[in-house]
Formats: structure tokens, sequence, C-alpha cells
């Protein structure tokens, strides 16, 4: 049985950051890019994966399939000049490699996101996801996010407009009513 874990990281060992670039990269070409369409040159993917890090408003999660990096998802804070949005944080760069999939994952991966927002205090969880993610928005939908709208030129691939879905999680505990 594979050994699967998900863990919320501050630094990347060196063998790391060449498993979660090399991961990034077969998920790009599998089309789940998370902006990117094609790879970035290896020094750029590295230097983005390095700059997450030290952005404050970014907590970066791991994938581990067998101790190797799978896959990542990151919880993104609001700008604190953003008031009317504090209570409201973003899950996004949401990928596991193709190889890696089919061992629960996505799932562990996103709950882990979910849970660390609930605990900081976060009332929303925001994310995009491109249509033709059908896996992740299947995913999202089983673990109570809900669609609330379409943006039809979301993306451009290959020189086409690509529609994209936003969704929301409330985290807020269901309100109990008062035993009567």
């Amino acid at each position: 049985m594979a050994e699967i874990a998900v863990d919320k990281i501050d630094a990347l060992k060196t063998a790391d950051l060449h498993d979660l670039c090399d991961a990034a990269d077969d998920a790009i070409r599998a089309g789940g890019g998370f902006g990117w369409v094609e790879p970035p040159p290896r020094d750029v993917m590295e230097r983005y994966w390095k700059g997450v890090l030290v952005v404050p408003e970014r907590i970066l999660f791991v994938a581990r399939l067998d101790g190797v990096v799978a896959g990542s998802a990151q919880l993104v804070k609001p700008p604190r000049n953003n008031e009317a949005q504090a209570h409201a944080a973003q899950l996004t760069t949401s990928f596991i490699a193709p190889w890696a999939r089919g061992h629960g994952l996505a799932r562990r991966l996103t709950m882990a996101v979910v849970e660390e927002a609930r605990a900081v205090g976060f009332r929303v969880l925001n994310l995009d996801v491109r249509v033709t993610q059908d896996a992740a928005i299947a995913l999202y939908e089983s673990l109570g996010f809900k669609r609330w709208g379409t943006h039809p030129f979301y993306a451009l691939v290959q020189g086409k407009p690509l529609a994209g879905h936003f969704f929301c999680k409330d985290l807020q505990p269901a309100q109990q009513l008062p035993a009567q």
C-alpha cells in the first residue's frame, strides 16, 4: 500500500524542490497548469516555488506519495488592506502529478487547506478552476464547495478561450438549533 502524506511547509529541501518542480511540470503537461499552459524553464519554476515561501500571505502545502512530493496547494490570505474581505481566503495552485493520482492525495490536500483556513479564522474559502478539470470540479463539489459563477473567457489556451468556474465554501460550523 502506498504511503500518502500532506505537509504544511515553510522551507523546501533541495530534493523536495526538484520533486515539486517535476510534479508541477507533469501536471502542466497534463492540462492542470494553475496558470501555465506549458512548463516554464526550470529556473523560473524553482524561483516561483522559492518565492511562494517568502510571501507571508501564502501557506504552501505539499502532498507526498511514498515520500516523494507529488503535488501542492496554497492557502492565500487576503491583502491586509482589504478589510471588507478579510474573512475570505483562497485555495490556489492545487494539483497532483498524473503519476500520483488515484490515491486520495487531492482530497487530503484540499482538506488540509480547508482545515488550516478554518483554524486561522477564515469564514469562507474561495477557488477557481478551468472547466476542463472534471476530477477537480467533482472533488470540490463533493467537499461542499458551491459553484457560484462561470467566466466564459477565464483562460486562453492555445489561442482559444476556455471557461472557468468559481467556487466558495462556508467554513462556519453549521448553526445548531436550540433543543426544544
